[in-house]
C-alpha cells in the first residue's frame, strides 16, 4: 500500500483508539478487516482514496465513533460515506480501569517511598528516581494496550540494562558525568514509555505523533493536579498551624513520595480517558502561547546580542537558554500534533515559521557562545553534551522551518512536517543513551 493510504489508515486507527468503548484487540481486528476491504476494492479497479472510503463504509455501524469521525472529516466525504445514527449507546463508566490506575499510582508511590528510605546516597537516589516510577506508568499502558511478549521484552531489556549501568558505574562524587546522567535518563525513559504507549507500533508516524500529543496533554493534566494539590496542602498547613500541629514531617515523608509519582500515573489515565476535553483546549493553548513565546525569544535574542562577546555569556545562562529551547521545541511539537493535518495553511502556520526562525537564531547564538567557550577553556563533558544537544536542535529546527515554508508556499503537504518531527525523535533518545552510557567511560566517570 502507498504511503498516503497507510497515513489514512493510521489516522483512522488513531481516532478510533481514543474511544474507551473499543478495546485495542477490537481495533486490531477492525484494522485487519479494513485492510482486507481496501485490497478487495482495489482489485476491482478503484484507486487508494476510493478504496479506503468504500472500505470505511463497509465497516458498518461503528457506534458513535464513526459518527464523530464522519462529522469531523465531512470535507473529505466521510459524512456521506460513514455517517451513522447517533443513537448508539455509550459504555458504562470505566470503574475497573480506575481501580487499576489507582493500584499503579499507589505502587509508584510505594516504590518511591521505599527508594527514598533505603537509598541514603542522594546522588544515587537522583539517578534511580525515574526507575522507581517508570515501571508503573509503562505497566498501565501495557495493561491498557495488552502488549505482546515481544513488545514487553523490548521495554524490559533496555530498562534492565539502564538500571545496571546507573548502579554499577563508579561515578565520581559530584562529577559532571553523573549530573549529565541524571539529566538524560528521563529522556531514555520517556522514549521507552513511548514504546509502551504506542503498543509497539513505533514505526507508525501517526502513533508517534499521538505520543507527542499525549506528552503535551500529560504535562497539562499533571500541572493542574499539582496546582490543585498545592492549594490543598497550603490550606491544610494553614489550618494545622493555627492549632499548633506540625504537618511538615507528614508531608515530606509520606504525602510527597506518594502524591507526585501517583499524580503522574493518574494524569496519564486522564489523558486517555478525557482526550476530547484536551483536544478542545490544545488548539487554544498553542495559539495563545506561540505568539507569546515568539516575543520572549526575540527579547532574549536582542538582550544576548547586545550583551558583549560570546565568551562573556555565563555558563548558567547557556544552560537556561538550552532549557528554553527545549520548551520551545516542545511547544512546536505539541502545536503540530494538535493541528488538523487536512486544514489549509493559514496565519498560525506563518507564526509557527516565525517561532522556528527565532528559535534558530537563539540556537545559533548559543552554539557560537559554546564554541567560543570551548576554544578558550577547552573541552569538558558538560560542554560536549550541550554542544551535541544544540546541534541536534539546530538540525531539527532547520528542517522544520524548511518544511513549514514549503507548506505555506503550497509545495509541501502538512504530513511531511509531521513525519519529520516524529522520525527525528529517536535521535534525541540515541544522544541521551550516548551521554548516559558512553560519556562516563570516555571521561573516566569524572
Amino acid at each position: 500500500m502507498t504511503g498516503e493510504l497507510e497515513a489514512q489508515i493510521d489516522r483512522w486507527r488513531s481516532y478510533v483508539q481514543r474511544h474507551q468503548a473499543i478495546s485495542p484487540t477490537d481495533i486490531d481486528e477492525l484494522e485487519d478487516h479494513l485492510r482486507e476491504q481496501i485490497a478487495d476494492r482495489k482489485a476491482t479497479g478503484l484507486d487508494d482514496d476510493e478504496a479506503f472510503l468504500v472500505a470505511i463504509k463497509r465497516l458498518g455501524n461503528l457506534d458513535a465513533v464513526s459518527h464523530e469521525f464522519a462529522r469531523e472529516h465531512s470535507d473529505r466525504l466521510w459524512k456521506q460515506l460513514v455517517l451513522v445514527p447517533e443513537n448508539a449507546g455509550e459504555s458504562a463508566p470505566p470503574w475497573r480501569e480506575l481501580a487499576v490506575v489507582l493500584l499503579f499510582a499507589l505502587g509508584a508511590g510505594a516504590a518511591v517511598k521505599a527508594g527514598t528510605t533505603l537509598v541514603s546516597d542522594e546522588n544515587a537516589l537522583a539517578r534511580n528516581i525515574g526507575l522507581f516510577v517508570f515501571p508503573f506508568v509503562a505497566g498501565y499502558f501495557a495493561w491498557k494496550r495488552r502488549l505482546t511478549a515481544r513488545v514487553a521484552a523490548a521495554l524490559i531489556v533496555p530498562f534492565v540494562i539502564l538500571a545496571v549501568v546507573l548502579n554499577v558505574y563508579p561515578y565520581a562524587t559530584g562529577g559532571s558525568t553523573e549530573l549529565l546522567t541524571v539529566l538524560h535518563v528521563p529522556v531514555i525513559l520517556w522514549l521507552l514509555g513511548g514504546v509502551a504507549y504506542v503498543g509497539g507500533r513505533w514505526r507508525s508516524d501517526r502513533r508517534r505523533m499521538d505520543f507527542v500529543r499525549f506528552t503535551g496533554e500529560l504535562g497539562i493534566y499533571f500541572t493542574l493536579l499539582a496546582l490543585g494539590g498545592a492549594v490543598l496542602i497550603g490550606l491544610t498547613f494553614a489550618a494545622l498551624d493555627m492549632v499548633g500541629a506540625d504537618f511538615e514531617p507528614v508531608m515530606e515523608h509520606w504525602i510527597l513520595p506518594f502524591a507526585v509519582p501517583g499524580a503522574l500515573v493518574v494524569a496519564a489515565w486522564l489523558v486517555e480517558a478525557k482526550q476530547n476535553v484536551v483536544e478542545n483546549i490544545a488548539p487554544v493553548l498553542t495559539r495563545v502561547f506561540t505568539p507569546l513565546t515568539i516575543l520572549m525569544l526575540l527579547s532574549l535574542l536582542l538582550v544576548l546580542a547586545t550583551s558583549g562577546g560570546l565568551t562573556s555569556i555565563d555558563r548558567d545562562l547557556l544552560i537556561l537558554m538550552d532549557a528554553i529551547l527545549i520548551l520551545v521545541l516542545g511547544l512546536l511539537l505539541y502545536s503540530i500534533s494538535a493541528r488538523d493535518s487536512l486544514a489549509p495553511a493559514g496565519l498560525f502556520d506563518a507564526l509557527q515559521l516565525i517561532l522556528v526562525a527565532a528559535a534558530l537564531a537563539v540556537d545559533a547564538l548559543m552554539l557560537g557562545a559554546m564554541l567560543a567557550r570551548i576554544a578558550e577553556f577547552g573541552f569538558s563533558p558538560n560542554k560536549i553534551a550541550a554542544l551535541g544537544l544544540n546541534l541536534l536542535l539546530l538540525i531539527h529546527l532547520i528542517r522544520s522551518g524548511w518544511l513549514t515554508l514549503g507548506f505555506l508556499r503550497g509545495r509541501q503537504a502538512f504530513p511531511a512536517l509531521e513525519q519529520w518531527q516524529t522520525r527525528y525523535l529517536p535521535v534525541y533518545g540515541a544522544w541521551a543513551v550516548v551521554v548516559v552510557v558512553v560519556f562516563p567511560l570516555v571521561f573516566n566517570f569524572a
